[in-house]
């Protein structure tokens, strides 16, 4: 299995060291990561390159997208990943932290027969001190829009070989195969179409081989979910019926 990691990152200047150092500190080196600097205009590819400069264990490569846009971003460092030879490709973002063992429990989701796998997406501790209420809010938010999805017209059809499930863009991953054969992640920005969700369905056509493993956790930001609040983050996530003048929240 030859997996590659793919990290969009957007002015990440001061939050990707701490997704570098996790992914560094994984149970299973055995990958390569690719961060593909979405036109930062920051010092995000600097941090890029002196991490890699500090960490030679890690295999870090470092590619630009022009085109402003999670979809855009993600879809270049997919296809540049198995153009290169990946047969696996994850994906994290550059404001997450996988769990220690996140590449292990993906590559037993592989062993067992899954082609596109996720798991739970769980609120970071370590950017703000946060109450109880607060570390329970975001799984919240989760599973109410994962179970709007389950319901919403646009992910039902007839034709889907297995059920709707939310798989979180920063906690996914694919099979090179199957990421091709289903067109990959839309060319888009966040603002105008979830691209998780879009690639999710796109397989859904093709194999019912895809699902969520408990170990594959991620710790996710809650700093849009500090700026929007409950009600507009879940707006948010509900078919952008909620539409910030500000997504990028830094």
């Amino acid at each position: 299995m030859d997996l590659w990691i793919v990290v969009p990152a957007y002015d990440e200047e001061r939050s990707i060291g701490a997704t570098l150092r996790r992914l560094a500190a994984q149970t299973d080196l055995d990958f390569t990561l690719v961060v593909v600097d979405n036109g930062s205009r920051d010092g995000t590819a600097a941090a890029v390159r002196a991490f890699a400069a500090g960490h030679p264990e890690v295999d870090v490569r470092i590619i630009g997208e022009a085109q402003k846009g999670t979809g855009a971003a993600a879809d270049t460092g997919f296809r540049h990943a198995i153009s290169a030879g990946a047969t696996h490709v994850a994906r994290t973002d550059a404001d997450c932290l996988p769990a220690r063992d996140w590449v292990a429990a993906v590559k037993r989701a592989f062993d067992d027969g899954l082609e596109l796998v996720s798991g739970p997406l769980l609120p970071r501790t370590d950017e703000f001190p946060l109450k109880l209420w607060e570390r329970r809010l975001l799984p919240t938010v989760i599973g109410i829009a994962a179970l709007f999805g389950r319901f919403r017209p646009g992910n039902q059809d007839p034709l889907y070989l297995g059920p709707y499930v939310m798989m979180p863009g920063c906690n996914v991953a694919i099979t090179a195969d199957l990421y091709e054969r289903a067109g990959g992640f839309p060319r888009t920005r966040i603002e105008d179409v979830h691209e998780d969700r879009a690639l999710v369905n796109s397989v859904r056509y093709l194999t019912d081989a895809y699902g969520l493993r408990r170990d594959v956790a991620v710790y996710g930001s809650v700093r849009r979910l500090r700026a929007f609040g409950l009600v507009r983050t879940l707006g948010w996530y509900a078919d952008h019926r909620y539409r910030p003048e500000v997504v990028d929240i830094r």
